[in-house]
């Protein structure tokens, strides 16, 4: 089964996808926001054209474990998406996935000047790897 994760973003939301096995994550593409439901919406959109069969929507965590702002904003957004279709929608820790992503991009040897773009679907794609690793059936 495909599943498709979410890095919701004030200006820009990143969206990765599984391979059909569910064991590996990929990049997908980054959306511009408009709106929550207007977003939503071109989520459960493409999640129908991908055939994902869950949705993982990143959701940052303060040190103790609470939901902080942005987290609060992403369970509303999860709320939304829960609207606009009849998938599974589960909220996943998101934390320090852009760090992440900013760090695989050094690894791979991208230069400075190449690193400014948006790190959304790169982020996005940790965030899936990481539920994916932690769901993986021994």
């Amino acid at each position: 089964m495909r599943i498709l994760a979410v890095d919701p973003g004030s200006k820009r939301i990143g969206l990765a996808l599984s391979d059909p096995t569910g064991a590996i994550a990929s990049p997908l593409t980054t959306l511009e926001h408009v709106s929550r439901l207007a977003d939503a919406a071109s989520v459960a959109e493409l999640a129908r054209q991908h055939e994902a069969g869950l949705i993982v929507v990143g959701q940052s965590l303060d040190e103790n474990g609470q939901p902080n702002f942005e987290g609060r904003r992403a369970a509303r957004f999860a709320e939304a998406l829960k609207t606009q279709t009849n998938l599974p929608v589960v909220l996943w820790d998101e934390a320090f996935t852009t760090q992440d992503a900013r760090s695989v991009r050094i690894e791979m040897d991208v230069r400075r000047k190449d690193r400014r773009g948006h790190l959304d679907s790169l982020a996005a794609s940790i965030l899936l790897q990481s539920y994916l690793d932690a769901n993986r059936k021994s």
